[in-house]
């Protein structure tokens, strides 16, 4: 089999490319009482690096807490991993939309975490997150939004 038949998927590297972590409320926001009103914000992209078959994946996190409308926190990740992948033309949208960022996710989960518990405040855990459904549900907008295009000409 030569080279170019051959299905090759590596992780090259896996690393955070990007934290902030700010406390705009505090010390004020540690004297407040009332349960923090959480908004979770997530986007992910791809890119190619070279012509060899690596390629970036980004797993971005953002998240902001409020107690009683005041900012307490605003927490954000970048986990960014490298992975060759070859031979795999027909696959290569799912592995890079859903399966690397799953492999991310466990990394941001935990320096998320990390953060917000050395900001002083209550432990938060991101739920686990179905990057394989978040995948197929932007297949679907993409082939209807063209489906409109096409109609619209």
């Amino acid at each position: 089999m030569s080279e170019e038949q051959q299905r090759v998927f590596q992780i090259q590297r896996i690393y955070v490319k990007d934290v902030s972590f700010e406390a705009p409320g505090a010390p004020e926001v540690f004297l407040e009482q009332g349960q923090p009103k959480v908004n979770v914000q997530l986007g992910n992209q791809a890119r190619r690096l070279n012509e060899s078959g690596e390629f970036e994946v980004e797993v971005t996190v953002t998240v902001t807490a409020e107690i009683n409308e005041k900012k307490a926190y605003i927490a954000e990740v970048k986990q960014a991993g490298i992975f060759t992948i070859k031979g795999m033309d027909a696959e290569i949208e799912q592995l890079l939309g859903a399966y690397c960022p799953n492999m991310l996710f466990p990394y941001i989960r935990e320096e998320i975490a990390s953060l917000i518990s050395k900001g002083s405040f209550a432990p938060f855990h991101l739920q686990p997150i179905n990057f394989d459904a978040l995948y197929q549900q932007a297949q679907a907008k993409r082939a209807e939004e063209q489906g409109k295009q096409e109609t619209a000409h």
